[in-house]
This record gives C-alpha cells, sequence and structure tokens, in this order.
C-alpha cells in the first residue's frame, strides 16, 4: 500500500466510442467512491477538451440510476474527442489540475491517449505536483501491446461475426459475391473475428483478407473463382486497411485525420468493382461504418465486465501508489476463459502498435487459422446459429423446365 494521497480524481474518456466505453468510468466512479481519500469523483466533457476548458461535471451529484444506466448505453456519456495533444496543451492540463487539487487521473483510450497519460504524468513529476495517472485501455482495434485484448475489441468482434453469419445467409438465398468492409487500418483483429461467423463447411465468409498479410491480387481471384465455383457464391471479408505486396493502402483519401493518418474507406467498393471486371460476377459491397464501435444492442457481456474491471482496477492501483502505469488484461486460461488485471508501465505502450501475429494468419493470407479463433471466441461471446434447411426434394413428375424467354 502506498502512501495516502488526498485530493481530486477526474475520469476522461477519448477517441471513437465502443460499445463498452461507458463500463470503464462506471468502473472508476464506482472504485472511486469507495475510498475516501479520493474528495472529489470528477468527469471531464468531451476528454481532454474538457480539462483544457475547465468543463468538468461532479459525479457525486448525478443520480446513482443514472450512473448504473451508463453501462448498457452506447457512445460516451462524458463525451470525447479527437484532439492531436502537443507540447503546448501539457502545461495547461496540469495547471488545471493544480487549481482542482486533482491528485489522480485515470484516462480511458487507446494508442495516443496513453501517450497523453505518460506526457501529464512526466510534466507533473517535473514540477513536483503529486498525482497518479494511469491508463484505461480502449480501442475495437485491439492494437494497444502489453495488454491480452482491449476492452470494446470483443463486442466489435461479437457485432462483425454476427453480422456476417448475417450476410452469408442472405448470399446464400440469393447468391453472388458480397465484400464486406471492415474497420482496421493496422490491425485486422477486427476482420479476422468475421470468421467466427463459419457455422459448417462452406459457410462464409469464405476469404478474409487482413492489412498485416499483403495481398496478391492475381492468387486472390483465383481463390474467388474457385470459392464461387465450388459453393456458388463468395463472401469476403475485408479490412479498410487492406494493403498491396508494396505495402500501400489499397484505398485511401487524401484527407487526413488529426494525428496525419489518411482517411480510408472505399476497399470493399474497389474489390467488388475488381471481381465485376474480372471475372464477370456479379458482386456487391457492404460497409457498416461507426456501427461496429457503438452498437450496444450485440454487446459481448465478458467484454463489458472486462472494462468495468479495467476502470476499477485503475482506481485501485492508483490508491495504492501506482503512476505512470496503464491497466492490462492478462489471460489465465483459454478453456474455462478466465483473465485477470495487470499493469504495464505506460512508457512500454506509448507510440507502439499490436498487429495480429503472422502465425495466426493462414499462409494464403486469406484466412486465420484456429489459434485466432481459439483466442478471439471467448472475448465475443456466443454466436446466435443459423438454421439451414436440409431441403429433402420430392420427386419430379414433370419434363425439365427450359425458360423460353431466357437468353442462350
Amino acid at each position: 500500500m502506498g502512501d495516502v494521497l488526498r485530493g481530486n480524481l477526474v475520469v476522461a474518456q477519448s477517441g471513437g466510442p465502443t460499445a463498452v466505453i461507458n463500463n470503464s468510468v462506471v468502473g472508476v466512479v464506482d472504485e472511486a467512491l469507495r475510498h475516501s481519500c479520493i474528495e472529489g469523483v470528477y468527469g471531464s466533457v468531451a476528454g481532454i477538451g474538457g480539462i483544457l476548458d475547465e468543463n468538468l461535471i461532479d459525479f457525486r451529484e448525478e443520480d446513482p440510476r443514472t450512473i448504473r444506466g451508463l453501462r448498457t448505453t452506447p457512445g460516451a456519456g462524458l463525451g470525447t474527442i479527437r484532439l492531436k495533444v502537443r507540447d503546448h496543451h501539457i502545461p495547461r492540463i496540469v495547471e488545471v489540475f493544480k487549481a482542482h487539487d486533482v491528485r489522480y487521473f485515470l484516462y480511458i483510450g487507446g494508442n495516443d491517449s496513453q501517450v497523453t497519460s505518460h506526457d501529464i504524468e512526466t510534466l507533473a513529476s517535473q514540477e513536483g505536483w503529486e498525482m497518479r495517472v494511469i491508463g484505461i485501455p480502449k480501442t475495437i482495434d485491439n492494437d494497444l501491446p502489453e495488454t491480452d485484448h482491449c476492452p470494446g475489441f470483443g463486442s466489435a468482434a461479437r457485432y462483425t461475426a454476427i453480422t456476417c453469419r448475417e450476410i452469408d445467409r442472405d448470399n446464400a438465398s440469393l447468391p453472388y459475391v458480397q465484400v464486406v468492409e471492415i474497420m482496421g487500418r493496422d490491425a485486422g483483429f477486427i476482420t479476422g473475428a468475421a470468421q467466427l461467423a463459419r457455422q459448417d463447411e462452406g459457410d462464409g465468409p469464405h476469404l478474409v483478407i487482413l492489412p498485416e498479410a499483403p495481398l496478391d491480387p492475381e492468387a486472390f481471384l483465383e481463390k474467388v473463382k474457385a470459392t464461387y465455383e465450388a459453393v456458388g457464391r463468395c463472401v469476403i471479408a475485408a479490412s479498410e486497411g487492406v494493403r498491396d505486396q508494396d505495402g500501400n493502402l489499397l484505398a485511401a483519401a487524401d484527407k487526413v485525420d488529426a494525428f496525419g493518418n489518411r482517411q480510408l474507406g472505399g476497399v470493399g467498393q474497389m474489390i467488388a468493382q475488381n471481381i465485376e471486371e474480372r471475372l464477370g460476377y456479379s458482386a456487391r459491397w457492404n460497409k457498416a461504418g461507426n456501427i461496429q464501435r457503438c452498437a450496444a444492442h450485440v454487446m459481448s457481456r465478458t467484454d463489458a465486465e472486462e472494462a468495468y474491471a479495467v476502470g476499477m482496477a485503475g482506481v485501485r492501483a492508483a490508491v495504492e501508489g501506482e503512476h505512470g502505469k496503464m491497466v492490462t488484461l492478462v489471460r489465465e486460461s483459454d478453456d474455462p476463459y478466465r483473465c485477470t488485471t495487470g499493469l504495464a508501465p505506460l512508457e512500454a505502450v506509448s507510440g507502439r502498435t499490436r498487429e495480429v501475429p503472422r502465425e495466426w494468419i493462414a499462409a494464403d493470407g486469406l484466412s486465420v487459422t484456429q489459434q485466432f479463433i481459439d483466442y478471439v471466441a471467448p472475448l465475443a461471446g456466443e454466436i446466435p446459429p443459423a438454421s439451414v434447411l436440409k431441403r429433402y426434394y420430392i420427386d419430379k413428375k414433370c419434363a425439365p423446365y427450359a425458360d423460353p424467354g431466357k437468353k442462350r
């Protein structure tokens, strides 16, 4: 147990919301209210922007029923922001923390948020302001290092698998080639999870394309053709970050976001058009967009509980004297699935991106291995099964039908 540090706590959310991001806020608040050393429990409205503008709310004044209700509410309850935090922002943040006697800061976010947490911790220490900064992981991309997985990913994986199973059933009813574009710039974890939709041999998605496996266009088209000839259709799950053999994005706009990343989108349409032009098959494409990250109606129960747990663990760690750390999820067992929390230094997380291990991707780069499926299955939870008729045909009694209006 570390020295008792009295003062106020601020929790903030950052980046794209997930289906379970509010669970982490509730975990922070619930645990903070249990410790007498934490006097004020505040939330920053719109992430770091709320700190810069001193837009802080008092959770002690909120109705406890409203706070509990956040656990099943999508979006960021506190509001979030996409702000590239620069060096000139950090002194202002520390100034606000000093003015409000903030000694505990819990920041829920992905890669850039962990960098910001580390920078705040460093400057506060340099200025002699004792405070404990703890990063709370959040990202559907599952690309934070030092943790087995990230809260938010399990629900996105579940949504993707269920959606691909539904699209596959639709495709089986009226066969054609269907391309499903899935979020994931540099890491293909969500796209790989689409393979959970495979229930029986012949089910889609038949091809799964990740950013980590550069696409060979000729080999890809050959696989599409072989699949179509074998099962009469083809469902393809493609990451928005699919790259060619030179490492270039297949589809990216000239526009860049606040972090210098080129805006993605359109790879599904590009692949579908290429299949139509090269193979002559009717091809369609779908892109779910933001619903992949905010679909609380298919929230993974495991994901929600773990998001809540990392919020609580962050507060406990800070009260016990830890600082400059990010809460991690540590897998103890696959079967039965068991997971606990741990801590990793922020400096070991900042500026690093985790990708799908190459050994989890099939040799041809067009599916994931059983090792990947074993990894993601307990995080997504059960995928509702599809019922498929055996189709017991009765004997035919008429001559074969030849449609006189059909072109020969």
